[in-house]
């Protein structure tokens, strides 16, 4: 029997609980005319990720994940001039508030088994900074990559090392654990997103967890413009207007009952494709490292295929420049004169998107390396190549809580297809 979706299969959408849970608190939030930034679902929400998150850190929700790396550098210090670590593979978000503050990133390049930050170059490139500079770098931004925990124990040992403050992006890492302890706890901030797309949603949001209770009230004072102490409006520094609504809290606390079943299916997810693919020459499914001490959630499915292995209308790729953005709601995306740049996914990797879109099925590109893209042109970086390699042969699987078992196979069935024998 042949499956037949009955919809765009996409990557990863957001799920309601099953008792929609979230009208109720939205509801609340209309009924008692909390339509605001924070709220009685603001305190409850943090206190709910307080709990998921061991009950020893503080947590702060955030208007997104982009306002939490803001304030979590604004909380290490970092000024115009200073150099922060960051993972190379990434989305932008994780490199973008950096030039915010006018700080220069530094690019680091990853290890072959987790995609994450590699801990050898990021020592390097501390060192070289010192003699190059005559100054530490101020952090260290590593990032759980599509929910793969990096190597906690050495990033931690080495910034320990050198007494550089971590600042874990764990957006992609909601729930995912390393030697029993949850990302995002590591390090002296840990980076959340609940934008539409994450392993939980409130719509649009993010969080901050913080170390030490006094870097909540740093970050609290920053989040809601910086007010100083009077009964008049009086800034000593410049705030954002980055706290989270009421609204969207109440939907984030729906959503938190639901987390671990979010979380369970996408193990069970990567589970069927690592069983479904392991056949299927020339693809390979990007599993966690066998060590017991990494326990990802997989909130994207990864893969790669060889260079060589030939798929339908691949003659046909990249001759036309795109004319609208490449997965999901994507927004507004900048006309552009040339199909392609000089660091790109291989052809077949190219191929197999459209070949697997006009199945119905959402399979983008990784990320591309921010060390390769225009806008960080020059910037210092320390790399293997290990991340470039990867962007020219991967590509993400869904994976979200509406892809279900039979999604999973007729995804599989159309990737055999897609391979010309």
């Amino acid at each position: 029997m042949t499956y037949t979706p009955k919809g765009m299969i996409y990557l990863c959408l957001a799920h309601m609980s099953e008792d929609n849970v979230e009208q109720k608190y939205v509801k609340e939030a209309f009924d008692t005319n909390w339509v605001v930034p924070l709220g009685p679902n603001v305190n409850a929400f943090e206190d709910d990720l307080k709990s998921f998150y061991g009950g020893k850190n503080e947590v702060v929700a955030l208007s997104a994940g982009t306002a939490a790396v803001h304030l979590a550098l604004l909380g290490c210090g970092v000024q115009s001039g200073d150099e922060v670590l960051v993972q190379s593979f990434t989305f932008c978000a994780s490199s973008h508030p950096i030039t915010y503050l006018g700080a220069k990133p530094v690019f680091i390049g990853s290890e072959p088994e987790t995609w994450n930050m590699d801990p050898v170059l990021l020592e390097k490139a501390i060192n070289d900074r010192i003699a190059k500079t005559g100054k530490k770098p101020k952090a260290i931004i590593p990032v759980a990559l599509y929910g793969m925990p990096y190597d906690c124990d050495r990033i931690m040992s080495i910034a320990n090392k050198y007494s550089i403050p971590v600042i874990e992006d764990a957006a992609e890492g909601f729930g995912s654990k390393f030697n029993g302890k949850v990302l995002g706890t590591f390090g002296r901030f840990g980076v959340l997103s609940f934008n539409g797309n994450k392993m939980i949603t409130t719509s649009g949001g993010g969080a901050l967890v913080c170390e030490k209770p006094e870097d909540k009230s740093t970050i609290m004072w920053y989040a809601t413009q910086a007010r100083d102490a009077y009964p008049y409006y009086q800034h000593s520094a410049i705030g954002y207007n980055y706290r989270m609504s009421n609204i969207c809290a109440g939907i984030g606390r729906g959503q938190m009952t639901v987390a671990d079943a979010h979380i369970a299916h996408h193990k069970h997810v990567q589970a069927l494709y690592e069983e479904l693919l392991k056949d299927v020459k020339g693809v390979h499914i990007h599993k966690q490292p066998a060590d017991p001490r990494y326990d990802a959630n997989f909130w994207l499915c990864t893969a790669t295929i060889d260079a060589d292995v030939k798929i339908v209308g691949q003659e046909n790729v990249y001759k036309e420049v795109i004319k609208t953005a490449v997965g999901g709601a994507a927004g507004v995306i900048k006309a552009v004169d040339s199909a392609t740049t000089d660091c790109q996914p291989n052809e077949n990797v190219e191929a197999l998107r459209v070949f697997m879109l006009s199945k119905k099925i959402e399979a983008r590109p990784v990320w591309k390396p921010m060390h390769k893209q225009p806008v960080y042109a020059g910037a210092p970086t320390y790399t293997n190549g290990v991340e470039e390699a990867i962007f020219k042969v991967g590509f993400c699987l869904p994976a979200g809580p509406y892809v279900s078992d039979d999604d999973v196979h007729y995804i599989v069935d159309m990737i055999k297809k897609a391979i010309v024998k």
